[in-house]
């Protein structure tokens, strides 16, 4: 049988909760049996880690999903948990669990992580004998770096004794290899346009928050300074590509003779307000400073995302932040953990002509952190112009409207609701009409892609 691997897809779940259905009836007339027979995956967790990028199927010949391996972040820092690994058994024994397995170890390695770590049953074929063919060995449960995971094991009555703990350590990279890093989203909770600067560039005061979702980078160190893109985004030419820019900034910047080849994952909408054009310049510029190690400092990174645009410099520093000027001032604001729903309209929204409206208000009274803390200033200057020349845009903010205090990003398309819970927020995603494409993602106060440099840093092997 022939299958394939591919990134698991939001629409996915349900067919995947049913292989861990099936793949559980497995255990009959083991000692675990009752603990798993009386647990059922959470769908909300699977979803909010497909979202993330956490999980692979295994896909038959006919494209349905026939297995599938889940991560887990959060760990022991330098660490990736397997949350699930499942194949339905009509297709065990044919490689499958072995396939999804090393790939989910392949992308560990190339994301910086020194160690992936499970636990499971010592006497079942399929769980630790299979993991200690794949370089996984028995570690102390007791180690502090487990308890998270025995905690819950706890709570969810499965036998303490039942359970042994793996781990297989992932050597770093070789620089010729290639590296994965995040490249998050951004929401802007308010935009207020406050005068016009003497350069022609409007004075703005925004609060950006950054998200747990994005795209993904993937860099390799080239030794003959060729910059290339490995794949082309349709419409947008390679040389203004901005993580080609950035990259070749960077290289002129610190005269270095290396190069890269680079390719970029995309998930966040483009030209939907959310930065992923700016985000990923971003994480090209913060990468190769690390994989080229030239040892550059934030400020100094951050002014040269500067020069490749306004939005860059905030995904640079990785911080959430209320920022003024033309946005490159920034503060560091520690914000309330939030959900997300982020709406799609598929409408191309261009910002330069929204800036030269007429109807743009550009004087604004400045706003202040307070007033923001409050809830008192939550607008956005372009909402009532986007809507009134793009009906999707409205369409779409209207019909968010009606759970919450829905609000455009930045200059738009896309516009989003803020939620206590991801529970709540993935259940709003799910009436999302067929127009529009619904993404839930949460709000973090530190950069996904700061969490990836660390590991990055530990894991450059030496000279």
């Amino acid at each position: 049988m022939s299958f394939s691997i591919a990134r698991a897809e939001p629409g996915q779940v349900e067919a995947l909760c049913a292989i861990e259905r099936k793949a559980v009836h497995l255990f009959r007339g083991h000692p675990a049996w009752t603990s798993y027979a009386a647990l059922s995956m959470p769908p909300e967790q699977l979803l909010q880690a497909i979202s993330r990028g956490l999980v692979w199927v295994a896909l038959g010949e006919a494209g349905d999903p026939v297995g599938f391996v889940w991560l887990d972040a959060e760990l022991a820092p330098g660490a990736i948990g397997i949350a699930e690994i499942d194949v339905l058994p009509l297709y065990g024994r044919r490689g499958i669990g072995a396939a999804l397995l090393e790939h989910a170890c392949a992308w560990a390695r190339s994301a910086g992580y020194r160690r992936v770590d499970l636990g499971t049953l010592a006497d079942v074929p399929w769980n630790a004998p299979f993991y200690a063919k794949h370089g996984f060995v028995v570690v102390d449960k007791l180690d502090p770096a487990f308890a998270f995971a025995r905690q819950r094991d706890r709570e969810n009555g499965f036998p303490d004794t039942l359970r042994v703990f793996m781990s297989r350590p992932l050597t770093p990279p070789a620089p010729a290899e290639w590296t994965v890093w995040p490249a998050p989203a951004k929401l802007n909770l308010f935009l207020r346009i406050v005068g016009r600067r003497a350069d022609g560039y409007h004075e703005l005061q925004t609060v950006f928050r950054l998200l747990d979702w994005g795209d993904e980078v993937r860099l390799r160190v080239r030794d003959d300074g060729e910059i290339r893109r490995v794949r082309g985004i349709p419409g947008v030419a390679e040389a203004d590509d901005l993580v080609v820019r950035a990259a070749r900034l960077l290289q002129r910047h610190a005269a270095t003779s290396l190069g890269a080849d680079i390719e970029v994952d995309k998930r966040i909408p483009m030209g939907g307000g959310l930065g992923g054009g700016s985000s990923d310049a971003a994480t090209v510029l913060v990468a190769l400073n690390q994989l080229w190690r030239l040892g550059l400092d934030e400020d100094g990174l951050a002014e040269l995302g500067r020069q490749l645009g306004a939005d860059v410099p905030v995904f640079v520093r990785g911080r959430s932040a209320w920022a003024e000027g033309v946005g490159e001032q920034l503060t560091p604001l520690a914000l309330p953990p939030r959900h997300y729903v982020v709406l799609d309209p598929h409408e191309a929204v261009p910002t330069a002509a929204l800036f030269q409206a007429s109807e743009l208000t550009r004087n604004a009274p400045r706003a202040t952190i307070s007033s923001f803390a409050s809830g008192e200033t939550t607008e956005n200057a372009f909402a009532p112009v986007a809507c009134a020349r793009h009906p999707r845009v409205a369409a779409a903010l209207d019909w968010l409207d009606g759970f919450g205090q829905a609000r455009l990003s930045g200059s738009g398309g896309c516009v989003f609701l803020e939620l206590r819970s991801m529970e709540r927020a993935q259940a709003v995603a799910r009436q999302c009409p067929v127009a529009f494409t619904a993404y839930v993602a949460g709000g973090v106060d530190v950069s996904p892609l700061l969490s990836s440099l660390k590991r990055h840093a530990g894991a450059v092997p030496a000279d």
